[in-house]
């Protein structure tokens, strides 16, 4: 059994869970999350919070225990916190424009690069930084990806999109014999 299931889920005050069904729903300050689980695992709602158990115990309820686990910390953290993914654009010339639902991007390419911002998300872009802000954790996270995947880092200068604390590690150049 995986350790995350051992302790309930805690909900943090106006945190609300209900389920229908296969279907979970969180809702809390910052919107409402849904997902559908296989009817494998039990939810149910208790004082300390959320307390996940398996219906029959097998290989493949014992696997799917931690990751709905995973999945029910990560809505309820969204629903109350949110998530933010900080993108960092290296290079001259490199720019990033919000312009609407667009994000207007110039990386060095012969066009303009236009990438539609999902209605779910919070996109700003300051300078060369930026910052993709949501509450589903997935979709931040492969928003991100797929700004990354646009123009990644290389290894030379470090021009393109990295991540916010993220090392690249550089190559030396060639040297000039004399």
């Amino acid at each position: 059994m995986s350790r995350l299931v051992k302790k309930p889920i805690s909900l943090p005050p106006k945190v609300e869970f209900s389920q229908n069904g296969e279907t979970i729903t969180v809702k809390g300050p910052l919107g409402t999350l849904s997902r559908d689980f296989r009817n494998l695992i039990d939810f149910a709602l208790e004082e300390g919070g959320v307390k996940l158990s398996a219906k029959r115990e097998t290989l493949e309820t014992k696997t799917l225990l931690g990751t709905y686990a995973s999945h029910l910390k990560n809505m309820v953290l969204g629903v109350s916190q949110g998530f933010t993914k900080k993108l960092i654009l290296e290079g001259v010339g490199f720019k990033a424009n919000v312009a609407g639902n667009k994000l207007a991007l110039s990386l060095g390419f012969s066009h303009p690069v236009e990438v539609a911002i999902p209605a779910e998300l919070k996109v700003t872009s300051e300078k060369n930084l930026v910052t993709v802000t949501g509450n589903n954790k997935e979709t931040v996270g492969q928003f991100s990806a797929n700004l990354r995947s646009l123009k990644k880092p290389e290894p030379y200068k470090g021009k393109g999109f990295r991540y916010e604390g993220e090392v690249i590690s550089r190559k030396q150049g060639k040297k000039v014999v004399a």
